[in-house]
């Protein structure tokens, strides 16, 4: 008689992370085996059900229609497993491992983590700071904060803030300003990694379309801050990441005028996952948090 269950779990982990990660490696590294053998099991599990799985392109292994349609819930049942493991070894509720991005890392959340650990602290934060996307239904990462639309495949998200943003330069940039116009007469600072478009910006404040912005580039957000700071040009900024430079001076909003983006910072969450008391506590930290330091709230505290 067949066997109701024709694919090892083995296998079953191998197809999932592939699919998701679009390389043979990744799944080599976390499953502890050779790129062969990983090989081995997607072409044997293809052999078992009948049906190719992935098409092989130039840019990666890319899963068919009907694998992809199957995927978020491979990616659930093996989050909701590796809770289950984790619930029988005892789970730690001591510690929570966050993923974030450096802005949100050094302009905000590094300011803060302190208000949060002073109401629990019987929970240590462990901060993975990274530029990269990390695979957040690893077992070693509890949850992250994510930048863009909310559009990721095997995560809940829950939007947390940052969707308003506009202009902002230091104070004697800023006394150059009269009208957004006037941004032809100085630098303006330009993130290679924003998503934040000036094009929108520009629209709502009836910009002469002809202007051309120049000024330094920067491939990195946190230094195109600093540059900011620094009185090299106006930066196009969240309102959220730049609310603490603005409440102690360090930048101003020449124009005050903002617009609404269709991104912004994300909690996320693996599909799947229970939600552990110290992943609530810091959801609802951040509910609280987040409304607050919209005015530059942490520097207004300090006395």
């Amino acid at each position: 008689m067949a066997s109701a269950f024709p694919i090892p779990l083995n296998a079953l982990r191998a197809i999932e992370i592939v699919a998701r990660r679009g390389a043979l490696a990744p799944a080599a590294d976390e499953l502890g085996v050779t790129i062969g053998a990983v090989s081995q099991h997607l072409r044997r599990a293809e052999e078992r059900l009948g049906m190719d799985l992935f098409e092989r392109t130039a840019a990666g292994l890319r899963p068919t229609p009907a694998l992809k349609a199957v995927l978020p819930q491979l990616t659930a049942g093996f989050t909701a497993l590796q809770d289950g493991l984790g619930s029988l070894r005892g789970s730690d509720e001591s510690v929570l491992n966050l993923t974030v991005g450096s802005v949100f890392a050094s302009r905000w959340l590094i300011w803060r983590i302190n208000k949060f650990t002073m109401l629990h602290p019987d929970i240590e934060v462990r901060l993975n700071v990274t530029g990269a996307i990390l695979d957040i239904s690893r077992p070693d990462i509890d949850c992250g904060i994510r930048y863009g639309q909310g559009q990721w495949p095997g995560v809940n998200a829950e939007l947390v803030g940052g969707g308003a943003y506009q202009p902002v330069c230091a104070p004697p940039v800023a006394r150059l300003l009269k009208h957004p116009d006037d941004l032809a007469r100085v630098p303006v600072i330009r993130d290679e990694t924003t998503m934040l478009s000036w094009d929108a910006w520009r629209a709502e404040v009836g910009m002469d379309p002809a202007i051309v912005l120049t000024g330094p580039t920067y491939s990195d957000a946190s230094l195109a801050f600093d540059a900011a700071i620094s009185e090299q040009g106006v930066l196009m900024a969240a309102d959220m990441m730049s609310a603490d430079a603005v409440s102690d001076g360090r930048l101003v909003r020449p124009f005050a005028h903002a617009v609404e983006g269709p991104q912004g910072y994300w909690l996320v969450t693996a599909k799947g996952r229970r939600e552990s008391r110290k992943l609530r506590a810091f959801r609802e930290w951040l509910r609280q948090e987040v409304p607050a330091s919209t005015r530059g709230y942490v520097h207004q505290s300090r006395g």
